[in-house]
C-alpha cells in the first residue's frame, strides 16, 4: 500500500527485447514435470521456451507492441500452435479464468493491448541509447543476473540458463562493442553456491564416514555441518525461486574457468564474514581436479567426466574475530587474510573488493599484491 514511484524516463526497456509470456511459463513447467527425477531445476519462469521462441524467429519483441495489429495476428497463431502441440489443458495459475481445456485468447490479446499503452512511453532503441552515452562519456555499469556456469554454452549444460550470462552476453544484450568495456569485476562468493540441479564438486554433503557428517540428519543429500552453517549464517535461500541453496567450499578451478572466459580486472570477494567461527577450525580451498591420478588443465565440458574427478583440497585455519565492522583490510584477522591471499595466489585475480558483511558499506579495498621478482640466474 505503498506510494508508486514514478519511474518513466528512469525504466526503459529495449524495443528488440523478447516479451516471456505467460504460455512461455506453462510450457516450461509442463516440459520440466515431464523430465521426471532429470528434471534440471528450472525455475519455470517462462525463459528457456522463451529463447526457443526466438531460435525459432516466432518470439515477438517489445517494439512489436507498437504495432499492434501484427502483434495480435502473431499471438494468436503461437497460442493455437502451443494448444494444438500439446493437446491438453492450460493449468498454470495465470489461466485460472480461462474456461477449462483452452486459453481466452480474445482476453490475452485485449490483456496485453493495455500493457501496450503503458509500456508505450518506456520504450526505447538501446543501441541508439547505449552508444549516445558512450560518446558522452557516460559513466556505465552493466549487471550480470546470473552465475558464469549457468552460461548456455560454458556452463555446466544441460544444468544451465538459456542464454548467455558470461561477458559476451553484455555485447550481444546491449549492442556495445568490446571496446567499449572497462574494468571487469567478478562477483565471487568467499564460498560456493549451487540452486537446482548440476554437479557440484565441491558440495558439503551429509555423508556417512565424513569429517563433518551430522548424524542427526541422516544421509538425504542434506548439508553436513558445515553446508548447515553456510546456508544458515549465509541465509542461502534462492532470490527467484525461494529454494534453499546447495553450500560448499569455494571451488577456485570453476574460479580460474569463468576468469579464463570474462577476463576480470578484479574480483569482489563476498560474504567472507559467514566463515567465521566455522565448525571444526579450518577452511578448504578446492584448488584442482584429478581424473585417474591426473590434474586437469581446465573445467571439463562432460558431465560424465566431472562425476569421475577428484577435488585437490587445501587446507586453511580458519578465525573467531567478528569481521562485520572492520573498515581496513589489514586489519582483518591473518588468518582471513591469508585466505583472500591465497585465492588471489590459485587465481591470479586481485580480490580488489572482501565483502565483510551484509551493510553495503560493509565492503573492504584491498590493495593490489606486489608480484614478486624473480631471481636473478
Amino acid at each position: 500500500g505503498g506510494k508508486p514511484l514514478n519511474v518513466e524516463g528512469r525504466i526503459l526497456v529495449s524495443d528488440r527485447a523478447h516479451i516471456v509470456f505467460d504460455y512461455h511459463q506453462w510450457e516450461d513447467g509442463v516440459r520440466e514435470s515431464g523430465l521426471g527425477k532429470k528434471a534440471i531445476g528450472t525455475t519455470k519462469r517462462g525463459i528457456g521456451p522463451t529463447l526457443a521462441s526466438k531460435a525459432y524467429r516466432s518470439g515477438l519483441r517489445v517494439g512489436d507492441l507498437l504495432e499492434f495489429e501484427r502483434f495480435e495476428e502473431k499471438m494468436r497463431l503461437n497460442l493455437a500452435a502451443l494448444e494444438k502441440a500439446y493437446q491438453t489443458e492450460f493449468e498454470h495459475p495465470t489461466y485460472r479464468d480461462a474456461p477449462k481445456g483452452r486459453i481466452d485468447i480474445d482476453k490475452e490479446v485485449a490483456r496485453y493491448k493495455a500493457y501496450a499503452a503503458k509500456l508505450k512511453p518506456f520504450i526505447v532503441d538501446t543501441v541508439e541509447l547505449m552508444h549516445s552515452e558512450l560518446e558522452k562519456g557516460s559513466r556505465i555499469m552493466i549487471e550480470g543476473a546470473n552465475a558464469a556456469m549457468l552460461d548456455i554454452d560454458y556452463g555446466t549444460y544441460p544444468f544451465v540458463t538459456s542464454s548467455n550470462c558470461t561477458i559476451g552476453g553484455c555485447l550481444t544484450g546491449l549492442g556495445v562493442p568490446h571496446t567499449a568495456l572497462g574494468e571487469v569485476v567478478g562477483v565471487v562468493k568467499a564460498y560456493t553456491t549451487r540452486v537446482g540441479g548440476g554437479p557440484f564438486a565441491t558440495e558439503c554433503l551429509n555423508v556417512k564416514g565424513s569429517e563433518y557428517f551430522d548424524a542427526s540428519k541422516g544421509e538425504d543429500n542434506q548439508h553436513d555441518i558445515i553446508g548447515q552453517h553456510l546456508e544458515t549464517v549465509g541465509h542461502e535461500i534462492g532470490t527467484s525461486t525461494g529454494r534453499t541453496r546447495r553450500c560448499g567450499w569455494l571451488d577456485l578451478v570453476v574460479v580460474k574457468y569463468t576468469n579464463r572466459l570474462n577476463g576480470y580486472t578484479c574480483v569482489n570477494l563476498t560474504k567472507l564474514d559467514v566463515l567465521t567461527n566455522l565448525p571444526g577450525g579450518k577452511i578448504k580451498l578446492g584448488v584442482a581436479y584429478k581424473l585417474d591420478g591426473k590434474e586437469l588443465k581446465s573445467f571439463p565440458s562432460s558431465l560424465q567426466t566431472m562425476g569421475r574427478c577428484e577435488v585437490v583440497y587445501e587446507e586453511l585455519p580458519t578465525w573467531t574475530e567478528d569481521i562485520t565492522q572492520i573498515k581496513d583490510y589489514d586489519k582483518l584477522p591473518a588468518n582471513a587474510r591469508a585466505y583472500v591471499e591465497r585465492i588471489e595466489e590459485v587465481t591470479g585475480c586481485h580480490c580488489k573488493y572482501v565483502g565483510v558483511g551484509p551493510d553495503r558499506e560493509a565492503t573492504l579495498i584491498k590493495p593490489a599484491p606486489t608480484r614478486k621478482r624473480k631471481a636473478a640466474a
